[in-house]
């Protein structure tokens, strides 16, 4: 079956020797990524087998849009707070860890945004694209799904389309529903919809391509934004998933991601 992911185990004759630690620019994630590296040895990133992720899931993100087309397994260690993409920290046993994780293969969206001055900008995320107000004037907005018009104007403070291991996050905030890794899914969510009030989303199929176009754009600017690139005063911006890019996490065992987007659907 085609799925927006895949997860198995790791397969590897031997603990991996050659590690690259990467780590957040917070004090702990510094001393960890010190103590590891002397412990374990370290390896400049093109020279990696697998990377360790010293931080919170803002860096884990970064890490992967900076490995994307270096076919590496990347492995959190949670130094920050939520940790949602993270292992839990822990400096004993590491290779050994390493080499009984589980993956997770994730496929990023892909946005292309124009602007009001003709620009074109393209910009890849693993959560999610969102478009945005840009000031106290709520977005008018036009969807279009492959080509057909689904909404002629939704009136918001803003839209997103997310990723199935993007869904717990900025979409599960905005009322969203939570998709399983396997289920070929897109969340297509409003945030805070004025008109139609009772509008809730959709799941788009993942082979989706959605186009939003910006009403009134002079009077209601809109920014768009993928993961960490932002981009303002878009007049028009189409969102798919790039089935030619992809990122591979590891888990431990018993808690690979889908694991932990069930049991976040049944979280307090």
């Amino acid at each position: 079956m085609d799925t927006h992911t895949s997860e198995s185990r790791w397969s590897v004759a031997a603990p991996p020797e050659k590690i690259a630690f990467l780590a957040a620019s917070t004090d702990t994630a510094q001393q960890e990524k010190t103590r590891l590296s002397h412990r374990y040895g370290a390896c400049e990133l093109d020279e990696a087998e697998v990377i360790v992720c010293l931080g919170g899931d803002g860096f884990m993100l970064e890490t992967l849009r900076q490995v994307m087309e270096r076919n590496v397994p990347v492995y959190g260690m949670n130094c920050g707070s939520v940790g949602f993409l993270m292992n839990p920290l822990d400096e004993d046993g590491l290779l050994e860890r390493l080499a009984a994780t589980q993956t997770a293969e994730l496929y990023p969206l892909h946005m292309r945004a124009t602007c009001a001055d003709g620009s074109v900008h393209e910009a890849y995320a693993l959560n999610d694209v969102f478009l945005f107000r840009e000031t106290r004037q709520a977005a008018k907005i036009r969807i279009e799904v492959d080509g057909r018009e689904r909404m002629p104007e939704l009136i918001c403070d803003g839209v997103l389309v997310s990723t199935p291991a993007g869904s717990t996050a900025y979409n599960l905030s905005a009322h969203g529903p939570i998709v399983p890794l396997s289920g070929n899914l897109l969340p297509l969510t409003p945030i805070s919809a004025f008109r139609p009030r009772r509008w809730r989303g959709a799941l788009l199929p993942s082979t989706a391509v959605v186009t939003f176009s910006i009403l009134e754009t002079e009077k209601r600017p809109v920014a768009a934004v993928a993961d960490f690139t932002e981009v303002r005063d878009v007049v028009s911006v189409k969102v798919w998933e790039n089935r030619e890019r992809s990122v591979t996490l590891l888990f431990d065992p018993g808690q690979s991601l889908s694991e932990r987007i069930i049991l976040e659907q049944f979280s307090a």
